[in-house]
């Protein structure tokens, strides 16, 4: 579980509602102190039970770069409605998803300024990463960047795993009300107990309940049964790619081994930025490292294409 430090939201980042047709997602906006975007866009994807809140302390610092930043809460995720029918938040509809938002961010008219050609910085956090690599093999919107931030090639691997799988167990075979009261316990029984004993502050418990608990929860069950099942995409992604690629990760990321990731970097001919010190949420744990390794990197990937 992902856990902000803060949920304050700093001044110059402004909560948006995106509309789309494919639905209306949540989100916060960041742009530059000028209100003049010089670089292109950047669209950040939050992983399982995540949420636009996880990118909050680096907003600023990457809107501060010449360009708009927008953090979104996926289909189903806290703030963002959605449904019960789990085939809607199988990474290749969520990427569908995010082609769709990442089509009108491209096609703003206050952004043709910056740029020749349109496109948008993509970045996918954890589970975030295996739904941003959909929307690059299904081709359909101009991607500037692809990031994959504590992402792995495909199911998770190492104890993580076995954590997930029997968080799932009490709720397989489970629907509707029922569904919705299990995950309340394991809330109540397990998540919560876990963050006050690792000292989480008392306001950052309540966030993390009313985000848990607002978030759709046959999209926390279907995302999970993925994180456990995904197949290994990374041939087909590196066939599709067409821009620059980072992959970008915790010293001690305890979901994909650093192994795993930098293999998959080596696969995708992609950077790679190692976040020392940090684990699993590197836009938490390391802001300004983060923050000043993306800016380097999308200023890059810009240049090379002019």
């Amino acid at each position: 579980m992902s856990t902000p430090r803060s949920t304050d939201v700093p001044p110059g980042v402004r909560r948006i509602t995106l509309k789309t047709a494919r639905g209306r997602f949540a989100g916060y906006e960041a742009m530059p102190a000028t209100g003049v975007c010089e670089r292109r866009p950047a669209l950040l994807v939050p992983g399982f039970t995540g949420s636009k809140e996880d990118f909050l302390p680096i907003l600023r610092q990457l809107a501060a770069a010449g360009r708009r930043v927008v953090a979104i809460d996926m289909r189903g995720q806290f703030q963002t409605p959605g449904t019960a029918d789990r085939d809607s938040y199988g990474v290749g509809e969520l990427g569908a998803d995010v082609s769709a938002i990442a089509a009108g961010i491209a096609a703003d008219p206050s952004q043709a300024a910056a740029r020749a050609e349109p496109g948008v910085h993509l970045l996918g956090h954890s589970f975030g990463g295996l739904v941003a690599r959909e929307t690059v093999i299904a081709g359909s919107v101009p991607i500037s960047s692809l990031t994959l931030m504590s992402s792995g090639p495909g199911k998770l691997t190492g104890p993580a795993a076995a954590v997930l799988e029997a968080v799932l167990v009490p709720l397989r075979g489970l629907t509707g009300q029922q569904l919705r009261a299990a995950v309340k316990r394991l809330w109540q029984l397990q998540l919560e107990v876990e963050a006050r004993a690792d000292g989480t502050p008392p306001q950052i418990v309540e966030f993390l309940r009313r985000r848990m608990l607002g978030s759709h929860p046959d999209g926390l069950a279907a995302m999970a049964e993925q994180l456990l099942a995904s197949p290994d995409r990374t041939g087909a992604l590196a066939a599709a790619l067409k821009a620059p690629v980072l992959v970008l990760y915790g010293e001690y990321d305890d979901k994909w081994e650093t192994p795993v990731q930098e293999d998959m970097a080596e696969r995708l001919r992609a950077q790679r930025v190692c976040i020392p010190g940090a684990t699993h949420s590197p836009a938490v744990e390391a802001p300004e490292t983060t923050a000043s390794a993306l800016t380097v990197f999308w200023n890059a990937a810009e240049d090379v294409s002019r």
